[in-house]
């Protein structure tokens, strides 16, 4: 069994970045450059290697401090970054708004306002990729809406026609009831993993794919062909899931209930669908149930790594074999790029390269 306890290493973040409250990884060859979100604002490039900080951007979000926790989750700022780190966005989780910047010219490119809805019961949903050859923003813009964005212009890429009148009691063409929650881009850019739920409440993580959203049919993600479930639980959302690869996706958690939740993994294979018991929609086909992994997920394109108080372990996503533990490090950051993880703790960083 892989132990990397020894591995483990320490350092002072630079001076210059102050109280860190979030990091985001940007991709800089294979170098580790995080990018650092200040308790006063300050969004900072953050070079491990060199061991030196540079700010390149400052946000101003309201702090919406006025909000009760719901279900113990606190708000709190977030911090998001596009691939190349030239755009940053930074939303209160669990709030309404947010901004996106533009970290060269330290500009406010978009306002984000999620308009709320149950805002209270998700982390802002949010993130970077590109389609069609640019960078876009995906960001929340009512309880059941996202909208695509260009975050160099803040122009809207996804406009939508009115819709149509019904007759009383019917629903709308391409209505959606569904409070989309925290989104997960896939390895390579294309398809999006939403960790949302729907009324009563049940979660229902759902993937649909980006090009064909920016290329043509706004609606691709409230009821387009690409869209798919991955599954049911009752009163379970707001838990780790990753993608394992641009293909399969892990959800923690053995069950479909809230009440007889387990530890544990199932991992979905996305590009295959069966025919679901809800509302009969395509669901993605599960591969593996297996007990164990807890806490948050991340994946390096091949291996399963859970992270909770007692450590991170590493898991085999094809048979479930328990493959490592670093004990005593929970990572709460990870660098797919430099195969890094971070955890902050008291104004220091422990960090293990897996």
């Amino acid at each position: 069994m892989i132990s990397g306890d020894d591995a483990v290493h320490e350092l002072s973040l630079p001076p210059g970045l102050g109280a860190v409250i979030d990091l985001a990884p940007v991709h800089d060859g294979d170098r580790p450059v995080w990018l650092a979100l200040s308790e006063d604002g300050t969004i900072s490039r953050w070079d491990v290697a060199a061991g030196g900080c540079k700010p390149v951007g400052i946000t101003t979000v309201a702090p919406e401090t006025d909000r009760e926790p719901w279900n113990g989750h606190v708000l709190r700022r977030r911090l998001h970054a596009s691939q190349d780190g030239m755009f940053a966005a930074v939303v209160n989780d669990y709030g309404r708004f947010g901004e996106v910047v533009d970290l060269q010219t330290g500009r406010v490119t978009l306002g984000l306002d999620n308009q709320g809805g149950h805002e209270e019961t998700v982390p802002f949903s949010l993130a970077f990729t590109r389609s069609r050859g640019r960078c876009v923003v995906i960001h929340r813009t009512a309880w059941n809406r996202l909208d695509v964005s260009d975050p160099r212009t803040g122009v809207l890429l996804t406009e939508r026609a009115p819709v149509a009148a019904v007759a009383e009691g019917a629903l709308p063409e391409h209505h959606l009831d569904y409070f989309h929650g925290a989104l997960y881009v896939s390895p390579d850019g294309q398809r999006i993993l939403d960790d949302g739920w729907i009324w009563h409440p049940v979660g229902f993580p759902s993937v649909w794919d980006v090009d064909p959203w920016t290329g043509g049919n706004s609606w691709e993600s409230e009821d387009g062909p690409s869209r798919i479930e991955v599954c049911g639980r009752e009163y379970y959302w707001n838990h780790a899931m990753t993608w394992i690869d641009s293909v399969r996706v892990a959800i923690e958690g053995l069950g479909d209930d809230d009440d007889g939740m387990q530890p544990g993994a199932r991992i979905f294979d996305t590009g295959r669908t069966e025919q679901g018991d809800l509302w009969r929609t395509p669901t993605a086909v599960e591969l593996l149930a297996f007990e164990g992994p807890t806490g948050r997920f991340f994946s390096d394109g091949t291996r399963l790594f859970s992270c909770d108080d007692g450590g991170l372990s590493i898991w085999d996503p094809v048979d479930g074999t328990r493959l490592g533990v670093v004990s005593g490090f929970s990572a709460t950051h990870h660098h797919p790029g430099a195969g890094q993880f971070l955890q902050l703790v008291d104004g220091a960083v422990r960090l293990w390269a897996g």
